[in-house]
């Protein structure tokens, strides 16, 4: 894929991510300057050391993170039990597009006055992205980029309702929402902008030139969050549209990784159409929601484990292709130590809220 998909992917799947999910993950984020300081902190110590992980995987192993994981785990010395990962973020992906598509379902039904059960919304949506994901991903990443834009542009035009900004004080609820949020924003670690780099990134280019247009796109996509709201019926449309292609884009990438592991057409449709269609059920949201969000951060949680101590210390040096040894070993210290560290306090955070 050319240079700038990527970045346009990013932007697109890290905006609807957010704006599935933060709404009924209790991340309704109004103008706090303290809450998007410490959101862009996360940003740079969390959010950034993920895509470098994700592009120098890439690099390495040439192949998507479902078949690289077989190497990757031999190289390592390490546990084949390690490679379970891979298929549970494939299963996550389409139980992560499933969400999407019903948490703005959910929102954009009632803005859109559409009279029809939300369940129904959905499973007409999973249908139709489900047909969509085998449209060729160029089509795909842009059709959600002009519905992403439609609604943001229509939302504004139409009118969104915002508070002066303001300080607050700052509470470790605060700061474990600003890290789900930078996490978020981030693909979770489920290897998106792996698969898109595998082939076009050589080994002499440095991971900065592929991971820092990705993870500003990120950033632009989080800011576009910050003054986005559904009010009006037009920009609930565009946002649901922008919901369907999105959901079918990720179930394009997740059946991406199953082709290239070379998985039974009958096996890959259960692996896809389970964890998609079980958001089908009546009233199910509100188990289905915490249980994303959770084991979403506890996949991250495993591949920066995996990357940081399990992987050896020259293993990625040569595919990050930093220009001086202490980049390289910033990025190591936050892959193995402030990372994990602060996705457990963020599942803390969010399992207390939960209670």
């Amino acid at each position: 894929m050319s240079r700038w998909l990527s970045p346009l992917m990013a932007f697109c799947l890290s905006f609807m991510i957010i704006v599935g999910l933060a709404p009924s993950l209790g991340l309704q984020i109004d103008r706090q300057i303290d809450f998007w300081l410490l959101w862009l902190g996360t940003m740079l110590v969390l959010a950034l050391p993920i895509v470098y992980l994700e592009i120098a995987l890439a690099k390495r192993s040439k192949t998507s993170a479902l078949n690289a994981l077989s190497s990757l785990t031999r190289d390592a010395d390490a546990s084949q039990k390690w490679r379970i990962v891979g298929w549970v973020s494939v299963g996550f992906t389409a139980f992560l597009a499933g969400g999407v598509i019903l948490n703005i379902a959910q929102i954009a039904g009632i803005n859109a006055h559409i009279p029809l059960a939300q369940n129904m919304i959905f499973l007409i949506g999973a249908v139709i992205a489900f047909a969509l994901s085998f449209v060729p991903r160029l089509f795909l990443v842009l059709i959600t980029a002009v519905a992403v834009i439609a609604s943001i542009v229509l939302a504004n035009v139409l009118g969104v309702s915002t508070q002066a900004w303001h300080m607050t004080p700052v509470e470790f609820k605060e700061w474990g929402n600003a890290t789900i949020l930078a996490l978020v924003a981030s693909g979770l670690g489920l290897g998106l902008y792996w698969q898109n780099n595998v082939m076009s990134t050589s080994q002499q280019e440095a991971a900065s030139s592929r991971s820092l247009p990705i993870w500003i796109a990120q950033l632009i996509a989080v800011v576009a969050f910050g003054y986005f709201a559904i009010s009006a019926q037009m920009p609930a449309y565009a946002i649901l549209v922008a919901a369907i292609a999105s959901a079918a884009l990720l179930l394009n990438l997740a059946k991406e990784q199953l082709v290239q592991r070379n998985v039974a057409l009958p096996v890959q449709y259960v692996l896809l159409l389970a964890p998609l269609f079980v958001w089908a059920v009546p009233n199910i949201s509100s188990v289905l929601n915490p249980v994303l969000m959770l084991l979403g951060l506890a996949i991250c949680l495993i591949y920066s484990i995996f990357v940081g101590w399990m992987m050896k210390i020259s293993h990625l040096r040569k595919a990050m292709n930093f220009s001086h040894e202490v980049f390289y070993n910033i990025w190591r210290i936050a892959v193995r130590i402030v990372l994990p560290l602060s996705i457990l306090l963020a599942m803390i955070s969010y399992i207390g809220q939960l209670i």
